[in-house]
């Protein structure tokens, strides 16, 4: 018995940082634990001093409940997408989320930059090791929710040794990026 099948799937990224998703993230990611995540947040939420400016908030409040973003910042968010990876990145509409905890407190946005034109890369002198991280990856998960899925062309193949009732069956899976979507930001 040999079985194959071809099919196409897509990914994408289920939702903004709130509080503790950020906090989830930055554990997995970066290895941070909720003390240190929440401490280098508060400081680049604070301000820090650009070159030519005085202390600037580099993120919204990192205290929140809400994946809801301001129409300002979905209409920044989607034309720097087009601009640095296409127009065929960016969704016909602009992708919103609702939050799914009860009680939530929904007072401030979802925790992004307070400016995605400031690039990670373009404020790496002035941030230490740690704010550079937490920033790239509150940058980059805000950008990638706005992006287009990725798309794979997965196949699988069935066998069986001996008779078909034996149980003695093998599987194979495999898969190949065809369209990166929001994984050319964020994997």
């Amino acid at each position: 018995l040999h079985t194959a099948y071809r099919r196409q799937r897509q990914m994408c990224i289920r939702d903004r940082f709130t509080t503790s998703t950020l906090q989830q993230e930055a554990s997995r990611k970066l290895g941070f634990n909720t003390q240190r995540t929440m401490r280098v947040a508060q400081k680049l939420y604070e301000g820090i001093a650009l070159p030519g400016e005085d202390q600037v908030g580099l993120i919204t409040y990192m205290r929140t409940d809400s994946v809801t973003l301001a129409e300002v910042a979905l209409t920044e968010i989607r034309e720097l997408i087009a601009e640095r990876y296409g127009a065929k990145n960016v969704p016909a509409e602009a992708r919103k989320f609702k939050t799914k905890a009860k009680n939530a407190q929904e007072a401030h946005e979802a925790v992004r930059p307070t400016s995605v034109v400031r690039v990670p890369d373009d404020l790496k002198a002035v941030l230490n090791e740690d704010q550079f991280k937490l920033y790239s990856l509150i940058w980059k998960r805000t950008m990638a929710c706005q992006m287009v899925p990725a798309v794979f062309d997965t196949v699988a193949i069935e066998m069986a040794a001996g008779p078909t009732d034996d149980g003695h069956r093998m599987r194979a899976n495999g898969s190949v990026l065809v369209e990166p979507g929001f994984m050319a930001v964020y994997q």
